[in-house]
Formats: structure tokens, C-alpha cells, sequence
């Protein structure tokens, strides 16, 4: 499935925030940023880090299902986002902005992932979702074809069926 950008490349960033570790780093959470083409990047403070630590764990409900998906993330949303404007700093075509180019990086990904998850919500919130397969916490944005997708990888599908064929045949 195509989203646009922010309801792609913002909500990845939000589901890998969420299956980061949470003690990471501030350089870690640099690499996990720059990893995923976020720009203007920035620089982050072991406080900013954990700040965007625990604002990862505000956007883990929206993938779980633990809360009222549409006020979870209007509540995100509102402390979250500042007034929309079209930006084209490095040398990128116009595109929206949900907070100041030059605000700190933590607001900046707060707003960049609440109206990431907002396009999803609206457009198919069945795309959040997370691994079916019991013990693993990771969360996704299915972007397959038919929208079916149960588990984080290829490889917890696997382990999953092979743990229902053992079950079965025990």
C-alpha cells in the first residue's frame, strides 16, 4: 500500500521509536533517525533522548490496540503538532512540516510522528499493528499489498508455525 509521507516514512519512524530499545541512546536514537532519512536530523542530549524514549512508549497503545485508537493520537496530536507549513530545506521539493525546522529534534519527531500515525488512522487503520506471534513486542506499518500482515518478520511467522505443528502433532 502507498501512504504519503508522512503516513509512510513518519509512521516507520514511529513504529521503529517504539521497537527501539528503551535505554537507548542518544546516539543510537541519531542512528535510528538517520537511518529512516529523517532531515533536518539535528543533535540530541541524553535528556532529549529520553524524552523521545518515553514519548515512544505514548505511540506504542496506537499499534497495540490499547487504547481508543482516534483519541490516543488526537491527544498526540494536540500536545504534539504545531501550525502545518510547506518546507523545502536540503534541497528537497515542498513538503509539509508539522513544527519548526529549527525546533528542537525531540519536538520536531513528536509532531513528524503523530501526523505520520494520523494519515494511517485515517486512511486504514488496520495497517498498525503488532506481531502475532506470543513474546514478541514488535509493532509495524503494514504496507503489503492485501494488508494482512500478522507478524513483525518472515521469521516470527515461522517460529509461530512451527510452534502450532509441534502443538498439533505432540
Amino acid at each position: 500500500m502507498h501512504f504519503n509521507p508522512y503516513g509512510g516514512a513518519a509512521a516507520q519512524l514511529a513504529a521503529s521509536l517504539v521497537n527501539a530499545d528503551r535505554a537507548a541512546t542518544a546516539a543510537h536514537l541519531l542512528d535510528l533517525l538517520r537511518d529512516h532519512g529523517y532531515k533536518p536530523l539535528g543533535t540530541l542530549t541524553d535528556a532529549q533522548a529520553r524524552e523521545l524514549v518515553a514519548w515512544a512508549r505514548r505511540l506504542e497503545p496506537v499499534f497495540t490496540g490499547g487504547a481508543d485508537h482516534v483519541a490516543h493520537v488526537n491527544e498526540l496530536l494536540a500536545e504534539a503538532a504545531a501550525r502545518p507549513y510547506v518546507s523545502t530545506h536540503d534541497g528537497r521539493a515542498p513538503h509539509l512540516h508539522f513544527a519548526p525546522e529549527h525546533a528542537p529534534t525531540p519536538d520536531r519527531v513528536r509532531a513528524f510522528t503523530a501526523a505520520g500515525l494520523a494519515h494511517v488512522l485515517c486512511e486504514d487503520p488496520g495497517r498498525l499493528g503488532h506481531c502475532a506471534r506470543p513474546g514478541c513486542g514488535t509493532v509495524y506499518v503494514d504496507t503489503s499489498r492485501n494488508g494482512r500482515r500478522r507478524y513483525c518478520t518472515t521469521r516470527c511467522a515461522n517460529r509461530e508455525q512451527v510452534a502450532r505443528h509441534r502443538r498439533r502433532t505432540a
